[in-house]
């Protein structure tokens, strides 16, 4: 016998409580279809305030769970999640804006052999989702792809059904609204399968509790912590090579000026050079910065986990195994390229001729001397982390 446990986080929401505790039970018929026998329907009465928690006491096939007060979302989920007796798990919204007649279809991937199965409120063709809601949503659903490495078209959907085992590797889940993003993001570096069914969806019932800005900010606060628990490197590496792109550029563009015969530079020239060496050094620092984290989270975990900026392996050893070398090359290159500049201001050559490779060569020397300690660094935490293992 299979069990679904369908929970429903309530806040206030006397208006569709009931409209949507029917719909949830009218799908049995359907579950039992695809071999589902039994259906558990959770409700979390979350401190309200109004009639929701009356309204469920007089209804049949509801088990009632209530907070004395409002704890969040995302703890009303969870109480739920600790409460269930089903092998699988789904939850949604109370106001009546997803379908739980779709539950039927996710559950049918999750026997599939899906872990986490999200119902895509991008990918379904009706949707009266409001436009600022829509463009927050692709814009998280595109970050999530970026850092994640894997195709997600809904990383904030609050209808889903996974398996109890998952739960644990779900774990820990926020209390708050930016529960759903955080474990669309956990789910993919935790190498949970994640499947996405598409679901219409409709306005709610009542007055919305979610804030556009406030709560897109702690969205995108969430993505990003979770992903720097997990993979630092994909965040700071990706910033760092853009700081070095720029350099790059500057001085690729420098060199065909040079080449042109222009030895000069403008007040304008400056301020692009000294945002260029800004944005190498930073880059660097912040590139070192990120592989180095990610030897620090490996030795927390006792399982493998993705990492990586690309998602394999490019060079072989990897690209901090070479940052000693380089280091050292970029000391030694710094110094080669100060002494000559100095020589030649000895010899009657004029500073404004010099002043760009004497800070280029503090820059070399610079860059190296981090290198070359971030190698040190991340060679004592490998050391650590094999022992670790064994």
């Amino acid at each position: 016998m299979k069990t679904l446990s369908v929970v429903i986080p309530a806040y206030n929401e006397e208006a569709g409580i009931q409209n949507i505790v029917q719909r949830v039970l009218a799908i049995k018929p359907e579950l039992a279809q695809i071999g589902i026998d039994e259906l558990e329907l959770l409700v979390v009465d979350d401190g309200s305030r109004d009639k929701t928690a009356e309204i469920l006491s007089k209804m049949e096939g509801v088990r009632l769970i209530r907070h004395p007060q409002n704890k969040g979302y995302g703890a009303a989920l969870k109480t739920g999640f600790s409460h269930a007796k089903g092998e699988l798990i789904g939850f949604l919204d109370a106001d009546g804006t997803y379908p739980p007649e779709y539950f039927p279809q996710l559950c049918q991937e999750a026997c599939n052999g899906g872990d986490l199965i999200i119902g895509s409120r991008m990918a379904g063709e009706k949707s009266q989702m409001p436009i600022t809601r829509r463009i927050g949503n692709l814009f998280f659903a595109a970050l999530l792809t970026l850092v994640g490495r894997k195709t997600v078209s809904d990383s904030a959907s609050g209808m889903r059904v996974f398996k109890r085992e998952a739960l644990e590797r779900l774990y820990p889940l926020p209390d708050g609204l930016n529960l759903t993003p955080v474990m669309s993001t956990r789910a993919l570096h935790e190498g949970i399968t994640m499947v996405e069914v598409p679901i219409p969806y409709n306005e709610r019932m009542g007055r919305s509790k979610l804030s556009v800005f406030r709560d897109g900010s702690i969205f995108l606060q969430s993505i990003i912590w979770t992903v720097l628990t997990y993979n630092p490197v994909r965040i700071f590496g990706l910033i760092g090579l853009s700081g070095m792109s720029v350099a790059a550029l500057v001085a690729l563009g420098l060199l065909i000026t040079r080449l042109s015969g222009i030895t000069s530079l403008g007040p304008w020239g400056v301020a692009v050079m000294y945002a260029a060496m800004v944005s190498g050094v930073a880059g660097i620092s912040i590139f070192a910065l990120g592989t180095t984290f990610n030897y620090l989270v490996s030795l927390f975990y006792k399982r493998p986990i993705r990492q990586g900026l690309f998602g394999k392996p490019i060079f072989n050893p990897s690209l901090d195994h070479h940052f000693g070398w380089l280091g050292i090359l970029a000391v030694i290159g710094g110094l080669a390229l100060g002494g000559v500049s100095l020589a030649l201001g000895i010899s009657g050559w004029e500073i404004a001729r010099l002043w760009l490779y004497l800070l280029g060569s503090a820059m070399g020397i610079l860059i190296g001397v981090q290198l070359t300690l971030y190698w040190i660094l991340m060679r004592v935490l490998e050391e650590l982390s094999q022992r670790e293992w064994k």
